[in-house]
């Protein structure tokens, strides 16, 4: 079973380098199964795809998320900063009309895409945080630094589900 962690996202841009964040922590703490590659793919969206013509059978995407608007109705709020969300991707959650920009990344565009460059969408998850701040500027914003550990638990998670029933 062939097993990606793609961590995505522009470090430049305070909160949205959530993603290369988790991956660098995953790579450097040693708590991946064995088969399980992490990359940091940055704003490398092409890159991602290519990496994906090659064959996934599961992929986790680690990305800044939107937050859930809540609603007056039920009385949720929405997503504080710092809110972590775990998605299962299905094909029908992705338009293929989406373009694919080759100097950004867009993972959505990206996987609704791979079908028409000859490849499959793998088993996808999104392990997303909800940023405070998309500024410019280096470095994640406390309540984001703060959800790093449970993102890292969550995608640990995540491959010893997918990895076991090997």
């Amino acid at each position: 079973m062939t097993v990606l962690v793609a961590g995505v996202g522009n470090m430049f841009l305070r909160d949205d380098g959530f993603g290369p964040e988790v991956a660098r922590r995953l790579a450097s703490e040693g708590l991946l199964p064995a088969g399980v590659d992490v990359v940091d793919y940055g704003i490398r969206g092409m890159h991602l795809a290519y990496d994906l013509l090659a064959g996934v059978d599961v992929l986790v995407l680690v990305d800044a998320v939107p937050p859930d608007r809540g609603t007056e109705r039920n009385g949720s709020l929405p997503s504080a900063p710092g809110t972590l969300r775990v998605l299962r991707i299905h094909n029908e959650d992705l338009d293929g009309g989406a373009s694919l920009d080759p100097h950004g990344m867009d993972p959505a565009a990206v996987l609704g895409r791979l079908r028409t460059l000859g490849g499959e969408v793998p088993v996808t998850y999104v392990v997303g945080c909800v940023p405070a701040d998309l500024t410019e500027g280096v470095g994640l914003t406390p309540p984001v630094a703060a959800a790093l550990p449970g993102a890292v638990a969550a995608v640990v998670d995540l491959l010893s589900q997918h990895t076991s029933r090997t």
